[in-house]
C-alpha cells in the first residue's frame, strides 16, 4: 500500500488507460477521484474503486473548461483535504491527411491533449505547493517523439506534453513537485478503434489490416493493454521513483528506442 493517505485525480478515468490507471492506483493504496466528461463511466469506475476498499469520488468535468477543473480541485480538497498525485489522461483522436486538416480539428485535438494538460495541472498547483509535495504525471505518446503523415494535430499535442513535462518539472522541483510523462504506443482501447479506422482509411486498409501491420512493428510482438501503462504510472505516483522528473517515459513495446 506504497499510496495509502494519498489521495490521486485521473481525468478521462472512466475507460481505457484512466479506467486501468485509477484500479491500480487504488490497488497501491490511494484513495481516487475519477474525472470524466461521461457521469455514467466516472460512476463505475469510481464504485470498483470503492470495492476494493479504498475512498473514491466521481466528477463529472469537460477539461476543457477552466471552471470544471477548478471545481474538481475544490471537490477534491473539500471531499479529502488534500491531492498527492494527478495524472493528466483525457484525451482524443482525429486523423487528416494534412491538407484536411482544418482549424476546427487542430483547435479540438490541442484544447484537450495539450491546453487541458497544463490548465489542469495549473488548478491543483496551488494545492501542491501549500503541500510542499505531489506528482504530476501526462499522458504522452510515442507520437510526440516521431512524425506521422496523417496525424499531423495528434503527434504535435503529445510533443506538446512532452515539452510542457519538462518545463514544469524545472519551475517545481524545488517545491517538492515532480513532473513526468509517459509514452504509450499502440493500446488496445476504444480509442484504438478509431485509431485503426480512420489511419487505415487513409492508407487504403481496413483496420484490422491496418492492426496487423501495426503489430508487426512491434519489437515485444504484442499489442500493449492499459494495465502496461497503468502499471508504469503507478511506478512513477510511488516513492520508488522519488529521484525522477522532467522524464517521457516510452512505454510502447520498442516501437521507439530513444
Amino acid at each position: 500500500m506504497e499510496l495509502d493517505g494519498h489521495v490521486a485525480i485521473v481525468t478521462g478515468g472512466g475507460r481505457g488507460i484512466g479506467r486501468a490507471t485509477a484500479l491500480e492506483l487504488a490497488r497501491l493504496g490511494a484513495t481516487v477521484v475519477v474525472a470524466e466528461l461521461d457521469a455514467a463511466s466516472a460512476q463505475r469506475t469510481a464504485e470498483d474503486v470503492a470495492q476494493m476498499r479504498r475512498p473514491s469520488l466521481a466528477v463529472t468535468i469537460d477539461v476543457t473548461r477552466r471552471g470544471d477543473l477548478d471545481a474538481m480541485v475544490r471537490r477534491t480538497v473539500e471531499r479529502f483535504g488534500r491531492i498527492d498525485i494527478l495524472v493528466n489522461n483525457a484525451g482524443i483522436y482525429r486523423a487528416a491527411a494534412t491538407l484536411d486538416i482544418t482549424e476546427e480539428h487542430w483547435d479540438a485535438v490541442m484544447a484537450i491533449n495539450a491546453r487541458a494538460v497544463f490548465f489542469a495541472t495549473q488548478a491543483v498547483l496551488p494545492t501542491m505547493l501549500a503541500q510542499r509535495c505531489g506528482t504530476i504525471i501526462s499522458l504522452a505518446s510515442m507520437a510526440g517523439k516521431i512524425g506521422s503523415r496523417t496525424n499531423l494535430p495528434y503527434n504535435a499535442s503529445k510533443a506538446a506534453v512532452i515539452s510542457m513535462t519538462k518545463s514544469l518539472a524545472l519551475a517545481h522541483a524545488a517545491d517538492g513537485i515532480r513532473v513526468n510523462c509517459v509514452c504509450p504506443g499502440f493500446v488496445e482501447t476504444d480509442m484504438w478503434a478509431k485509431v485503426s479506422a480512420e489511419q487505415g482509411a487513409l492508407l487504403g486498409m481496413s483496420p484490422d489490416e491496418f492492426t496487423k501491420a501495426r503489430l508487426k512493428s512491434i519489437p515485444l510482438g504484442r499489442m500493449e493493454t492499459p494495465e502496461d501503462v497503468a502499471n508504469v504510472i503507478g511506478f512513477l505516483a510511488s516513492p520508488r521513483s522519488a529521484y525522477m522528473t522532467g522524464q517521457a517515459l516510452s512505454v510502447d513495446g520498442g516501437l521507439v528506442m530513444h
